[in-house]
This record gives C-alpha cells, sequence and structure tokens, in this order.
C-alpha cells in the first residue's frame, strides 16, 4: 500500500545489545561501574571469589557473599578480533576485540580489550581496567594492556 512506509523520523531506534540487563543482584556492580570500580563477589564462608554478580556462592552454595573491590589487574587470557557483527552498536566499533580476562583475584570476566592494536595482544599479558560509557546511565568495563 501507497503511504504506509514509516519514514526514518517515526521509525523506532534500532535496540543496543551493549546495554546490560539490570537486575538487583546486579545493581551495585553496574553502579560501582558508573564510579570508576571493579566489583567482584568474596563468599564469607568458603573464602573464594567469584564473578559475574549473584547472590550465591557459586562454590559452596552459600548466600553469605559480599561485594569487594577488585583490583583491577589481570592478564589476557583468550581473545578473538571481530571484524563482522551486525548488532546495533557493535557493527560501528568494528574491528574490536572481545576478550577474557583473568583477574588478579583469579576470577575470569568477558570484556573488550581498547586502545591496543590487536597485533599487540598477547595471552598472558598483562592488563589493567578501563571504564568507558556506553550511555548516560551505564558504563563499560573494559581492559587495556598494563
Amino acid at each position: 500500500m501507497a503511504g504506509t512506509a514509516k519514514s526514518d523520523a517515526t521509525r523506532p531506534a534500532k535496540p543496543r545489545a551493549d546495554i546490560p540487563t539490570v537486575e538487583t543482584a546486579t545493581k551495585s556492580y553496574w553502579d560501582a561501574a558508573a564510579e570508576g570500580k571493579l566489583l567482584i563477589a568474596k563468599c564469607e564462608d568458603c573464602g573464594k571469589v567469584h564473578h559475574y554478580p549473584r547472590p550465591f556462592c557459586p562454590s559452596c552454595w552459600s548466600e553469605n557473599v559480599t561485594s569487594i573491590e577488585s583490583t583491577g589487574r589481570g592478564t589476557l587470557y583468550t581473545y578473538s578480533t571481530v571484524y563482522m557483527n551486525d548488532l546495533h552498536p557493535f557493527k560501528e566499533r568494528l574491528p574490536y576485540v572481545a576478550a577474557i580476562v583473568e583477574l588478579d583475584e583469579g576470577p575470569r570476566l568477558m570484556t573488550n580489550m581498547e586502545d591496543c592494536e590487536p597485533a599487540d595482544l598477547e595471552v598472558g599479558m598483562p592488563v589493567t581496567v578501563g571504564f568507558r560509557p556506553i550511555t548516560d546511565d551505564f558504563t563499560a568495563i573494559i581492559f587495556r594492556p598494563a
């Protein structure tokens, strides 16, 4: 039918694939990231630390878990340079480096490596945490070579 197509001005914006879903158990984590802090969790019963934020210990199932601030130091465990990704807004960031970092405290987390050339990365190299605003409400936790 003629005249039924939406104009670009009335078409809804593309959903963003980089905006986290904030739940009660993760709100303090994202609030801390906005303040430039990386939180990990520590079980007060068995003493183990873990990441991602959740209200129980994955080692002993205790709910006696508290948040502690990570040093933000670690090593590059593995990485991959991404050349194709059609999801918004990743398509505009190509190429980028998806990585897993092993924190000095032990947990591993998925992240992006930034402020470096992919050719300069090496598994095992020291890295340090950084923070990049995604929106006015969210800050991404990224890593850079130390």
